[in-house]
C-alpha cells in the first residue's frame, strides 16, 4: 500500500540511525514513500524541530505520516502518541515538538513568557497515546524509540490502522512556549532569531503582517547592523539583506555569504525592525 511518510530527526547522516528508522518502516511497508525533512536538527533541540517542521508539512498532500524523532526524553514516562489533523498525521513524542501544528490546529498559541503547558485538542484533532506493543519492534531499545516504537507505528499507520487501535484516546498534549514577536513603546517590532538554515540566513519570529504599519521606510537592527528597506529576493542589493523568506517569516541574509557567520549572532538574538518617520518608502 503506497502512501508518504516523512522523517525529521536530530539524528544527522553520519550513522546508521536513520537507515534503521526507514529498514522498520519498509520492513512493514515496503511500497511507502519515505521523505527525509531534516535530519540535521540540533541534538535534542526540540524548538528548532518543530519550527523546521513546522515550514515543511503544509505542502505535502492530505494523509501524508509525519514523524518525529527528537526525543531527549527517550527511555523516560514522556508518552509517545498519533496526532490525526484535517490534513495530515504526526507520530511523535509528546515533548512540544508538535507545538506549531497544534497551534495551527487549535488557534491557542503559547507564547515566550509561558511554560511548557498541556492544550486541549479540538474535535477535528484526534489524540492518541501509543501503548499497544504489538505494533512495535521487539526487543524493545530504551536508548532508540526511532526504530522500535515510531517508525513501525508510522508503518502500520501507512497501511490503513485507524490511530485508536495503536493506543488510547487523549484529549490535551504537550505545547511549547513559542517565541513571539512583541511592539516596544517606540512603535518598533522586536523579535527574535527563530532559526538558521544551511546558507547561514537568519530565520526570525517576525511575519510580514507584524512589520510596524506607521509611514517611513523600514530599519532593520540586528546585532550591530542596521539595513535600510525589505528586498524581494536574495539577489538585490549588496551585503547584508533583510527580506520576507518562503516560509512567510523576515530573514537576514548577506549577499553571496552567511548571515550567521558575518553577524555573530545565533539562535533566540533579538532584532527590531522600525519605520523611519518622515520618508516615503521607495
Amino acid at each position: 500500500m503506497a502512501g508518504i511518510i516523512t522523517i525529521t530527526t536530530d539524528f544527522g547522516l553520519s550513522d546508521g540511525y536513520v537507515a534503521a528508522m526507514k529498514g522498520a518502516i519498509l520492513d512493514i511497508n515496503p511500497e511507502v514513500n519515505v521523505v527525509d525533512i531534516c535530519h540535521n536538527i540540533k541534538p535534542q533541540n526540540i524548538s528548532q524541530a518543530a519550527f523546521v517542521l513546522s515550514t515543511a508539512y503544509l505542502f505535502f498532500p492530505k494523509k501524508t505520516i509525519h514523524l518525529v524523532v527528537v526525543d531527549p526524553g527517550v527511555g523516560t514516562e514522556r508518552q509517545a502518541i498519533i496526532l490525526r489533523t484535517p490534513l495530515a498525521d504526526f507520530v511523535a513524542p509528546d515533548n512540544g515538538v508538535l507545538s506549531y501544528v497544534i497551534e495551527h490546529f487549535t488557534g491557542q498559541p503559547v507564547t515566550d513568557d509561558s511554560d511548557v503547558r498541556q492544550t486541549k485538542v479540538r474535535p477535528e484533532v484526534e489524540a492518541v497515546v501509543l501503548t499497544e506493543p504489538r505494533f512495535w519492534r521487539t526487543p524493545v531499545s530504551p536508548t532508540f524509540h526511532g526504530r522500535d516504537i515510531f517508525a513501525p507505528v508510522a508503518a502500520f499507520l501507512s497501511l490503513g490502522f485507524p490511530p485508536i487501535n495503536f493506543g488510547k484516546a487523549i484529549t490535551s498534549v504537550t505545547m511549547l512556549p513559542l517565541p513571539r514577536p512583541h511592539q516596544a513603546l517606540d512603535g518598533s517590532v522586536l523579535g527574535h532569531v527563530l532559526h538558521i538554515d544551511g546558507f547561514g540566513n537568519l530565520i526570525t519570529d517576525i511575519r510580514g503582517d507584524d512589520l510596524p504599519e506607521t509611514a517611513g521606510p523600514l530599519n532593520i537592527e540586528i546585532g550591530r547592523h542596521a539595513i535600510s528597506g525589505l528586498s524581494r529576493t536574495y539577489a538585490e542589493g549588496k551585503g547584508l539583506l533583510a527580506l520576507i523568506g518562503s516560509s512567510g517569516y523576515l530573514e537576514i541574509s548577506l549577499k553571496g555569504g552567511s548571515a550567521h557567520a558575518f553577524l555573530e549572532v545565533e539562535v533566540g538574538g533579538e532584532i527590531r525592525v522600525k519605520k523611519v518617520p518622515g520618508r516615503s518608502q521607495e
